[in-house]
């Protein structure tokens, strides 16, 4: 099995969830590391590690980041990573898969399951230091999720006039990987 990992530039988490009952509100993660055991002769064997710094969320207003980096929601201060490890994978047709496994936010640990699509590999150059250090091996997978963030503990909410709520319960979750194959 090859060990894999991700490349920091070229991987990001994204999520959006309801705001005042009409519209998304998106947020991003830009710090995501993480690693996997993967066959691309038999992806139903392969395993995966993430971690993302939860105080690097963005979502292009300040005051709102702080807001949803505060006790209130992430509480990054308290618990500064969002982590899932992966505990099985599932082929469910052509490259596309189910991957299971824990989801631990806020420190709360919740099993959840990731729609995953391989998008392939491909010999490319590295560039480090102004060098072309290749070629590397990279592999693509775009995820994506939704999960309801009571479940985690991210409770904070306001009601608005005739019963609508300031946040939406559900958070949908997508994440694009590019990891590079070690020692490639």
């Amino acid at each position: 099995m090859s060990r894999w990992s991700f490349e920091p530039g070229h991987t990001a988490a994204e999520f959006s969830v309801r705001h005042m009952m009409v519209t998304w509100v998106r947020g991003h993660f830009k710090n995501v590391r993480g690693t996997m055991e993967f066959d691309p002769e038999d992806p139903t064997t392969a395993s995966v590690k993430v971690t993302i710094d939860a105080g690097g969320l963005w979502t292009g207003e300040p005051d709102r980041d702080a807001h949803l980096k505060s006790a209130d929601f992430l509480n990054v201060e308290r618990y500064p990573q969002i982590a899932f490890r992966s505990r099985r994978v599932e082929q469910i047709g052509g490259h596309h898969f189910r991957v299971t496994g824990g989801l631990t936010i806020r420190g709360v640990s919740r099993e959840a399951t990731l729609d995953v699509e391989f998008l392939g590999t491909w010999q490319t150059p590295f560039w480090a230091d102004g060098v072309d250090r290749g070629p590397v091996t990279r592999a693509g997978f775009a995820a994506a999720t939704v999960i309801n963030r009571h479940d985690f503990g991210v409770s904070w909410n306001s009601v608005l006039d005739r019963g609508g709520v300031v946040v939406g319960n559900d958070v949908r979750i997508a994440i694009d990987v590019e990891a590079i194959l070690e020692g490639s």
